[in-house]
């Protein structure tokens, strides 16, 4: 594997060459950009003025600045455009900042014209007195990116924005003109080989992926005990080879699951109590625990052939979701209501359910009052998500609260909970939620949908031995990964220090 991150290296080696030349060596000086130039700014023509658009001049905007160049845009202008006002011409090898735009949370896009084009009112243009000085301010700006995001930007409520007086007045430090083409010459010899040192870890990564896909297939796809032991052993051999990314290992995680819920993860013990029995229990305790707010299950029945994905124990059974406990969906309360807010009790919306399997801290809290407006859970309740981009997501709660419409619940009757969230997480289960799920832009699933999904249900004891081995396994994990976590950190360290060193 590639000693570290390509992107993280060529910013390293961008942030110690403009360490090095703060010092200002012989020759150099402190200069501000608008010393260096004009600066001028653009707009949005209206878009009522169809003769303004659909011309051939280039209206760059920040969905523009994706690379170091501008040589077109995705939307144009017309000379009428031009001529109405307030947009001016720009020449080659003018410099482009994005000025306002939420990606300077993040980043500070800028790029160089390599054809005449115009901008919009979120970006600024510096027109060099010396227009070939603009790589050089380019890599400038690239060196300075993280000075320039703290100290000389402003967060607005609702995107970022660049403090242009104080970045236009900033100085900062200009080699003579020579050098600034060496510079240059050096960084674009560097940025190329990081290039190629990217492309490698990229085809590494993908034949590396690919490679763990195969092997872990080979477990699920197992036949009998025999073959799986084998596939397993064959596996472990290479296993510091292989489980080597925080990807591999996610997807080590979800075999772990899918093989707990195929019953392959553990030994059956013909002494178990049978999964038909348990239902038999759990559908007589639903009927006597259950209130008039919920529908009564219909009686016990195992999957058919047809709707079971993998083959299960004799001792297991497929039945839907619903037959394994108490469902509901959540409910907000009015918003007009202040007091409904006014508890301690936490407010459950989507975005606390996390792809990990926990629940973040709430943004919302109940009172008593409000909780009885809405849907509460226990500790050992399931939530999944059911509309949204994070749809499937699924936590166990583990402190009462409230809920949102956006999430399901069920409550586990005679069944563990960590054997429910399990099969909840599976790949399976999420292949049906996916399908079954309707709306593009916003997927959703409903209740109706969500519980009618068959899992394979193990026997009660059983249940038990299989969270007791996920839990073994998933805690192995989690120590693989902090330690990958933890080279990676290494090897970043140890490339920034060898820049650091060539460059001395």
């Amino acid at each position: 594997m590639v000693a570290t991150n390509p992107v993280q290296l060529t910013m390293t080696v961008l942030s110690l060459i403009l360490r090095l030349i703060q010092s200002l060596p012989s020759g150099w000086a402190g200069a501000t950009l608008s010393h260096l130039g004009v600066f001028s700014g653009g707009k949005t023509p209206s878009k009522s003025r169809s003769e303004f658009w659909n011309g051939d001049i280039p209206w760059v905007t920040p969905k523009d600045m994706k690379s170091a160049e501008i040589a077109t845009s995705e939307d144009h202008v017309t000379q009428d455009a031009l001529n109405a006002g307030g947009l001016a011409l720009l020449p080659e090898n003018a410099v482009l900042f994005v000025v306002r735009s939420g990606i300077l949370r993040r980043m500070f896009p800028t790029a160089v014209t390599r054809v005449q084009c115009t901008i919009n009112q979120d970006l600024k243009a510096l027109q060099l007195f010396k227009p070939e000085m603009a790589r050089y301010i380019q890599v400038l700006s690239w060196g300075f990116e993280r000075f320039i995001l703290e100290k000389l930007t402003k967060t607005g409520t609702t995107v970022e924005s660049l403090k242009f007086g104080d970045f236009a007045n900033q100085p900062f430090p200009l080699p003579p003109l020579e050098e600034q083409h060496r510079i240059v010459q050096k960084v674009d010899e560097l940025m190329a080989l990081c290039d190629r040192l990217e492309q490698q870890t990229s085809d590494q990564l993908e034949a590396h992926e690919t490679l763990v896909d195969t092997l872990l297939d080979t477990l699920t796809q197992s036949e009998n005990t025999t073959e799986l032991a084998d596939n397993w052993a064959r596996l472990a051999a290479h296993f510091d080879t292989l489980f080597t990314t925080e990807q591999s290992i996610d997807k080590l995680k979800q075999t772990i699951l899918q093989l707990a819920v195929m019953g392959r993860l553990v030994e059956q013990d013909v002494g178990d109590e049978s999964a038909e029995q348990l239902i038999e229990r759990i559908a007589a305790q639903k009927a006597e625990t259950g209130n008039g707010k919920r529908r009564t299950s219909k009686p016990p029945k195992s999957g058919t052939a047809e709707s079971q994905p993998f083959q299960i124990p004799s001792t297991w059974a497929w039945v839907p979701l619903r037959q394994t406990g108490l469902t509901s969906t959540g409910k907000t309360p009015s918003t007009k209501n202040a007091s409904f807010f006014s508890g301690d009790i936490p407010f459950i919306g989507p975005g606390q359910v996390t792809a990990a399997g926990k629940i973040n801290a709430p943004e919302k809290h109940l009172s008593e009052e409000g909780i009885l407006q809405s849907e509460e859970a226990l500790p050992g309740d399931i939530l999944t998500v059911c509309i949204g981009g994070s749809i499937g997501k699924t936590a166990i709660v583990t402190e009462r609260c409230g809920f949102n419409q956006q999430l399901n619940k069920i409550r586990p009757v005679l069944v563990q909970p960590r054997y429910l969230l399990a099969a909840i997480n599976a790949d399976f289960f999420q292949h049906s939620i996916r399908e079954k799920a309707t709306g593009s832009a916003t997927p959703i699933i409903n209740r109706s949908k969500w519980e009618s999904i068959a899992i394979p249900l193990a026997p009660l004891t059983e249940q038990k031995r299989i969270v007791q081995k996920v839990d073994e396994l998933m805690a192995l994990c989690d120590q693989l990964k902090e330690r990958i976590n933890q080279a990676s950190e290494a090897r970043c360290q140890l490339a920034e220090a060898v820049v650091e060193n060539a460059l001395n």
